[in-house]
């Protein structure tokens, strides 16, 4: 459309007097304090109502914390080097991940070695009874 519709029209589209169009439009347009009070008994106000967007739901956040206990339950399968690199190369329960040069100066080996390492222990976890712990993170 490329312009605001007019009330006549966003009646039409929302099968709803055009008086009521108007008349919403208007309220839409009044700032409303957040401490307005909502119902009879005035104990609720406007601001309880909207969804704060910062803060993670509930289940999403039960669902990380699930995916990462079920992550650490999977590498407790490891060796603890094999553990160790791939904490470092994914940045599990770090701030960063790591480069294969990064991660071979902290074990004193060769990048190529650390990538042998890594590989190694990726086709552990791919194991159907070890990535199993995993799968139902998947979205599919």
């Amino acid at each position: 459309m490329g312009r605001e519709p007019t009330p006549e029209e966003l009646g039409e589209r929302m099968e709803m007097p055009e008086d009521k169009i108007r008349k919403v439009l208007k309220i839409a347009k009044e700032p409303i304090s957040m401490e307005t009070p909502i119902g009879d008994d005035e104990d609720s106000h406007l601001g309880d109502f909207i969804e704060d967007s910062a803060m993670q739901s509930p289940i999403d956040v039960a669902t990380v914390e699930s995916l990462k206990e079920a992550t650490r339950e999977v590498l407790s399968g490891l060796t603890a080097r094999e553990a160790k690199v791939l904490r470092m190369r994914f940045g599990i329960d770090m701030n960063t991940d790591h480069t294969l040069e990064e991660v071979g100066k902290q074990f004193d080996v060769t990048r190529e070695r650390i990538r042998q390492i890594e590989a190694k222990a990726l086709r552990k976890l791919r194991h159907p009874t070890r990535s199993e712990h995993l799968r139902s993170f998947l979205d599919e």
